[in-house]
């Protein structure tokens, strides 16, 4: 689904990441992990469009989008969560997963532009998708809560209803468990499995190693920017970079 190739990104000269190299298969999960500052949200940026590559290849099947802006990434089919929560506090619930819509909505706009019949079905067909993915989270009783009235774990859910709404080719998860109780980390495993056994392509950063080894199919980890190990969770559980990265850190800081 997507490949990177020898993608690097400067920082006013320093490099946050340098020559990163793996492939993400379709219809799996990836774990991108890695100390903090190792470049992980960096990375993210790089491939949804927010920040752009100063060198190397992003492929999302095959098709070259490094150069490309943002919003002609997501209406390829990217769509992600944010580490730092971007809900709209005074729109419903249902209004903040309906703007997951945008891209298929934007028929919509032009009938409504030219008050063609047709607009009334087209939207309620988009409601119909948005109240179907708070369904699939859990959420639909509280569909016409304002976001702002919700806990933190439940605006959780309503990102990434928000992101799978469309239906995308790759989403993006950035951290979908940072400041999660046991029991709400436990639900969002269940969802990011239940859009794995859907079909969903899913590329998750995270500091949750237990949430990783339950949920991922391959693990990539990042170490000051650069790539230092590939694969499945008991292989890279067990290297010697990986723990040498990780347990460094921690020495450091102790």
């Amino acid at each position: 689904m997507l490949e990177l190739r020898n993608v690097s990104k400067w920082f006013g000269g320093l490099p946050a990441l340098q020559d990163v190299s793996f492939r993400i298969p379709r219809g799996q999960v990836t774990a991108l992990i890695g100390p903090n500052g190792a470049g992980k949200s960096t990375l993210i940026n790089c491939i949804s469009g927010v920040d752009n590559a100063q060198a190397g290849s992003i492929r999302l099947a095959r098709r070259p989008v490094e150069a490309l802006p943002a919003h002609d990434i997501a209406a390829l089919g990217v769509a992600r969560t944010f580490q730092n929560l971007k809900l709209f506090g005074r729109l419903t619930v249902l209004d903040n997963v309906l703007t997951g819509l945008t891209v298929a909505a934007e028929r919509s706009f032009i009938i409504s532009m030219l008050r063609l019949p047709g607009l009334r079905h087209e939207e309620r067909q988009l409601r119909l998708r948005a109240l179907d993915a708070l369904d699939d989270f859990g959420l639909s009783r509280k569909a016409q809560w304002p976001a702002s009235a919700l806990s933190y774990g439940e605006k959780k859910r309503v990102e990434m209803a928000r992101a799978f709404v469309s239906d995308p080719r790759l989403v993006l998860l950035d951290e979908p468990v940072a400041g999660l109780n046991a029991d709400e980390t436990a639900r969002i495993a269940r969802h990011i499995r239940r859009q794995r056994g859907a079909g969903h392509t899913m590329l998750l950063v995270e500091h949750d190693m237990a949430l990783v080894m339950d949920v991922a199919d391959q693990v990539v980890v990042l170490d000051s920017g650069r790539c230092i190990a590939c694969g499945d969770p008991a292989d890279v559980r067990s290297n010697p970079l990986v723990l040498e990265a990780y347990l460094g850190r921690m020495e450091a800081t102790a």
